[in-house]
């Protein structure tokens, strides 16, 4: 069922049958206050649609993660991290993450990350990465420079009527860091 695991987190996918997750998550004012959110019970359930066919199609999707219990059970549903089709013609993903509040400031988007990047850079062979925030989202911005990405430009990013400051990772600066 979790296809993926860091010290604290287990990563699955999403399924049909996640509603009440993903309205826990999506359906959060203070997880989507900065990406055009909060959403409605029909838009969470459209995002989960997406994210299923992001799956089936791509691979990729912002898979749900959930914090590993001391004992190595799977516990409670932390928020989701994972990858979108971006530049596919360049072999371009973009990478993003969403926790719960309940969950912020405690380094866990940061470790779920960097597992999404391996599995970015190591079995789908992406050449590069590219992540986007909200102009006021320091965190997002700390956390994504931390993890290595380069400033590139502002992207127009359509739910919140914003240029987004934009971000890439290569491959190369990718295996700099991990080696």
């Amino acid at each position: 069922m979790y296809f993926m695991h860091t010290a604290r987190l287990a990563f699955r996918t999403w399924q049909e049958g996640d509603l009440d997750l993903a309205l826990g998550l999506w359906g959060d004012a203070g997880v989507t206050r900065l990406i055009g959110g909060p959403f409605s019970r029909q838009q969470v359930l459209d995002r989960l649609t997406r994210e299923i066919a992001n799956l089936n199609a791509y691979r990729v999707q912002y898979w749900p993660i959930f914090l590993r219990a001391s004992d190595g059970h799977v516990d409670e549903h932390v928020g989701c991290c994972g990858l979108r089709p971006y530049k596919l013609d360049q072999d371009i993903y973009e990478i993003g993450f969403r926790l719960r509040t309940a969950y912020w400031g405690q380094g866990l988007a940061q470790e779920a990350a960097c597992a999404v990047m391996a599995y970015a850079f190591d079995t789908l062979g992406a050449t590069a990465l590219f992540a986007g925030h909200h102009p006021a989202n320091q965190a997002s911005r700390h956390a994504l420079e931390k993890l290595g990405f380069r400033y590139t430009h502002d992207e127009f990013y359509a739910p919140t009527q914003l240029q987004h400051p934009s971000y890439l990772l290569r491959a190369e600066e990718y295996a700099q860091r991990v080696t």
